[in-house]
C-alpha cells in the first residue's frame, strides 16, 4: 500500500508556543485516527511573524504520542546551519528515542537572513552541506573517524552514539533546484520532491537520482512525494479555500527568498499559477490526481499538507477529517509503483 504521511505547518506567533504545541497534539492525533502514518515537520529560525517548533524536541516527544507504526520525519532540517557532529548525536539520539522510526530530512536552506544570524556564510552553504553528509555517515557507521575537507576536520575521533537503524537512518534530501536533486542521487537514500514541482519535473529529478543512485550501487525504490492537498464538494469551492488559506503563504514564501513561483502571477492570477502541482478539486478530483501521481510514478509515501498558517487546528483537522473520508482510502489501496520509465 501507499503509505500517506502528514506535513505539519507552520503557526502564526499571536498563537502562544504552549497552546500549538497542544494544537500538534490534537492534529497528530487526528492523522492517526484518519490514515497517515507519517508525520513530518520543517524548520526555520527566527522566522518574523511565523512560528516553527523546532523539529527534534518536537519529534522526540511525539514519539512517546504517536502509534508504534508512525514514523516521524525532519521534513526538511537546514544542515549547513548544524556542526555536522552536533547534527550527528543530535539525529542519533533522536533515531534511539523513537526507537527506530525516524527519518531524517535535510535541505540547504533558502533563507540568507538565517545563516547571517548563526555566523555561517550563506554563499558556503552547499559545501558545508556535501561535507556534513560525509561526515554523519562516518560517524553514524564507523569506530574511529578522521576527515579532512574544506569546512569540517576531525582526527582520529571515536564515536560514543550511534542510531539504532542500521546503518542510519533514511536520509532524505529536499531540493528545489537541480544541483540539490543531484546531491540526493550522491550522498541520500530519497529525494523528497517539493509541493510545487509539476509532475514531468518529478520524473525528470527521479531519472536523475535514479542514475546517480546506480553509480553508487545502490537500488532506486519508491520516493517520497509532497504535495499541497485541498478537497471539497467542488472544484470551485475547493480553489476558493485554497485561495483563502494559502494564498498569503505562497506569497511569503517568494518574498522570503524561495523562488519556485518564478514567472507567475500569484496575486491576480493564483489558480492558473497554482495548477501544475496542487491537488483541489472535488473528492473524485482529487484522488483522479493523486492516483495518477502514484500509479505513474514511484512514489510512497504520498505526504499531504492540508494545513497553513491562515488555520486553526479546528480547520485543520476537518481538512484531515475529510481527507481521510474521501481520500485516504483510496491511496492506501494502491501497491507502490517501483517502475521508473
Amino acid at each position: 500500500m501507499v503509505q500517506v504521511g502528514l506535513l505539519l505547518s507552520d503557526v502564526p506567533k499571536s498563537v502562544s508556543p504552549a497552546q500549538q504545541f497542544k494544537d500538534v497534539l490534537r492534529i497528530v492525533d487526528a492523522a492517526q485516527e484518519n490514515g497517515f502514518t507519517y508525520i513530518a515537520i520543517g524548520q526555520h529560525f527566527l522566522y518574523g511573524d511565523l512560528r516553527w517548533l523546532q523539529p527534534v524536541p518536537l519529534l522526540a516527544r511525539l514519539a512517546a504520542h504517536v502509534e508504534p507504526d508512525v514514523k516521524l520525519v525532519t521534513q526538511i532540517m537546514i544542515a549547513p546551519l548544524y556542526h555536522p557532529v552536533m547534527l550527528a548525536e543530535e539525529i542519533a539520539t533522536l533515531d534511539v528515542v523513537t526507537e527506530g522510526r525516524l527519518i531524517f530530512g535535510a535541505g540547504l536552506g533558502y533563507r540568507p537572513e538565517e545563516f547571517d544570524y548563526l555566523g555561517i556564510p550563506f554563499k558556503e552553504r552547499a559545501g558545508r552541506f556535501d561535507e556534513s553528509l560525509q561526515v554523519m555517515k562516518k560517524l553514524w557507521t564507523e569506530d574511529e573517524v578522521t576527515f579532512e575537507g574544506k569546512y569540517f576536520r576531525l582526527e582520529g575521533v571515536k564515536p560514543h552514539l550511534r542510531p539504532v537503524q542500521d546503518p542510519h537512518p533514511p536520509i532524505w534530501i529536499g531540493a528545489h533546484a537541480m544541483a540539490g536533486v543531484r546531491r540526493a542521487g550522491k550522498y541520500g537514500d530519497a529525494y523528497a520532491t517539493p509541493p510545487e514541482t509539476p509532475k514531468e519535473e518529478v520524473l525528470e529529478r527521479f531519472r536523475v537520482v535514479r542514475d546517480l543512485f546506480a553509480e553508487r550501487g545502490k537500488e532506486f525504490g519508491p520516493q517520497p512525494l509532497r504535495r499541497n492537498v485541498l478537497v471539497a464538494d467542488t472544484r470551485e469551492q475547493a480553489m476558493q479555500e485554497y485561495a483563502r488559506v494559502a494564498q498569503g503563504r505562497y506569497l511569503t514564501y517568494m518574498n522570503k527568498g524561495l523562488d519556485v513561483m518564478k514567472g507567475t502571477d500569484l496575486e491576480n492570477e493564483f489558480a492558473k499559477a497554482v495548477s501544475g502541482h496542487a491537488v483541489v478539486g472535488d473528492p473524485e478530483q482529487v484522488v483522479a490526481q493523486l492516483t495518477d501521481l502514484v500509479t505513474t510514478l514511484p512514489v510512497d509515501p504520498l505526504l499531504m499538507r492540508p494545513q497553513w498558517p491562515t488555520m486553526d487546528a479546528d480547520e485543520t483537522i476537518a481538512a484531515i477529517a475529510r481527507l481521510g473520508k474521501d481520500v485516504v482510502p483510496s491511496i492506501t489501496a494502491i501497491a507502490p509503483n517501483r517502475e521508473l520509465t
